[in-house]
């Protein structure tokens, strides 16, 4: 039967004059009683058998086409490159799942720190900073990058970021309490806080031109601040009960403004662009004092916080003025403090002013105006008051100024008793 077979697409190809390659006619044409010397068998007549029609497109597919198959190979194909070509029609099989998931691992969350000597970003912020050139890039480079988009702590600006923060309120600190000696602690608190406080830090970061990257990577740029965002209209919720701000809340809190941390709602990952950007001014603080030193770290210091202006006066809020002020007065051994009326006009008229003045004894401790003389009394005692607690000496020294190599011997700062306590 099979010598038939082979006799009758001999007969077919002859007809129809077609030729196919020496692999497929070799195959087609060798029969099986040839090729183990078997006697061939009679050849049943032509006109008993109906021709059918060869397709030789599905031939040619079947047989030229290469077979696909898995990769015995345990090592990673995309590890290495390999010089096999395939057709292009055929797909390219697809990897194991335990190969993608070690391909994943060499993910790089932050640019690498040969990208940081190319970043054109990087080099023109630290130029506009005036940074010094103990400064490495690198390290410019590391506190932009948040802990929220590289969790290691040897990429991430976290550690710097503790060490300049309390650099940042110290130096706070130590200039407001020696120039205004007299500052009740709230207003002592609300001007560190106005000075170097979340929002402050990143409105200074703001001036500076930092940009921020769309989204976390080892492709990003060196010169952009990266982390990991939160998403929109995230709720941010409050952990605990409110502590008062005081010596124990900063503790608890482990913040130097007694001010309970709000986190975002369960399940949801990132932070603020407030607290990453004040993140970034805290760590590049610390930086500049690791690789520079102090003298530099302070002057940088003087240079873009101390020479912001901020009204102290606006930070006082009084309940009771007149009160304080007479316990005051009885506290440091004044005479009982006293209201008179200095001068006023209209006061038949639809707007009249009082001008009121307290004294004590014979000396004037402030002075107000208004339309009824409760209103005058009350802001002539708050101008007392702060009259009182703005004091500042002629020559303000701070204590961190010992440190310098050339420095004159300390001499003690004035020390008041403190705030009012009613």
């Amino acid at each position: 039967m099979l010598a038939g077979n082979a006799s009758f697409l001999k007969i077919a190809f002859h007809h129809r004059r077609s030729r196919l390659p020496q692999v497929v006619a070799a195959t087609i044409c060798t029969s099986p009683s040839r090729r183990h010397n078997l006697p061939p068998k009679k050849e049943s007549p032509p006109n008993r058998t109906p021709m059918k029609r060869l397709q030789l497109l599905r031939w040619s597919g079947s047989v030229l086409s290469p077979r696909i198959r898995q990769p015995t190979c345990t090592r990673s194909t995309q590890s290495f490159l390999t010089l096999i070509r395939h057709q292009s029609s055929a797909p390219s099989p697809p990897l194991p799942e335990h190969e993608q998931s070690n391909n994943l691992d060499f993910a790089i969350p932050s640019p690498s720190q040969e990208a940081a000597l190319k970043s054109a970003k990087l080099a023109a912020l630290h130029s506009r900073l005036s940074l010094p050139e103990r400064l490495p890039l690198q390290t410019l480079a590391r506190t932009l990058v948040d802990s929220s988009a590289d969790p290691s702590l040897q990429f991430n600006n976290k550690s710097f970021a503790v060490l300049g923060s309390k650099l940042l309120s110290y130096y706070t600190s130590e200039h407001i309490i020696s120039t205004y000696p007299r500052l009740p602690m709230g207003v002592i608190w609300a001007a560190v806080w106005a000075y170097v406080g979340h929002k402050a830090l990143s409105a200074i970061s703001q001036e500076w031109g930092i940009e921020h990257a769309a989204a976390p990577g080892c492709e990003v740029d060196p010169g952009l601040l990266q982390f990991k965002r939160l998403p929109p209209q995230t709720d941010m919720v409050e952990n605990g009960h409110t502590l008062h701000r005081g010596v124990s809340a900063r503790i608890v809190y482990d913040n130097e403004f007694g001010e309970r941390p709000s986190q975002p709602s369960p399940g949801v990952e990132g932070v603020p662009t407030t607290q990453a950007n004040a993140t970034f001014v805290q760590a590049l603080m610390g930086a500049i004092y690791l690789h520079c030193g102090r003298p530099v770290a302070k002057q940088f210091f003087k240079e873009h916080f101390m020479s912001r202006q901020l009204p102290v006066a606006d930070l006082f809020s009084f309940a009771q003025p007149t009160r304080d002020l007479t316990k005051l007065c009885a506290r440091e051994g004044f005479e009982r403090p006293v209201a008179r009326i200095i001068s006023e006009t209209g006061r038949l008229s639809r707007h009249p002013v009082f001008v009121v003045g307290i004294f004590s004894g014979a000396d004037l401790l402030g002075e107000g105006s208004g339309p009824s003389l409760t209103e005058a009394r009350f802001r002539a005692a708050v101008a007392a008051l702060k009259g009182w607690y703005l004091y500042s000496p002629l020559t303000v020294r701070v204590p961190s100024s010992t440190e310098e190599s050339d420095a004159k011997p300390w001499e003690p700062a004035m020390v008041d008793p403190g705030e009012i306590i009613v």
